[in-house]
């Protein structure tokens, strides 16, 4: 499922998958190399969250924004 964000949330999404994203490295995500890098959909995204890894995993660290984001989509943390 994807969820929406908001314009203002992008910024910060993209710190926290920068600072805290295994699978991120140089911009590229890891999960999705197949030999050939591939860059992070997260980073490229600006209306949703479209990596599963990032929404269970990473985004719960932030738990203010997580909140915001699950309420924004009307879903249970």
């Amino acid at each position: 499922m994807i969820l929406k964000i908001k314009p203002p949330q992008v910024e910060r999404i993209n710190t926290l998958v920068r600072n805290l994203c295994c699978n991120c490295i140089d911009e590229n995500c890891l999960l999705l190399d197949d030999g050939e890098e591939h860059s992070c959909v997260q980073l490229l995204c600006v209306s949703g969250i479209y990596c599963n890894y990032f929404k269970n995993a990473v985004l719960p660290a932030d738990k203010e924004l997580y909140a915001k984001i699950m309420k924004y989509n009307d879903e249970k943390p």
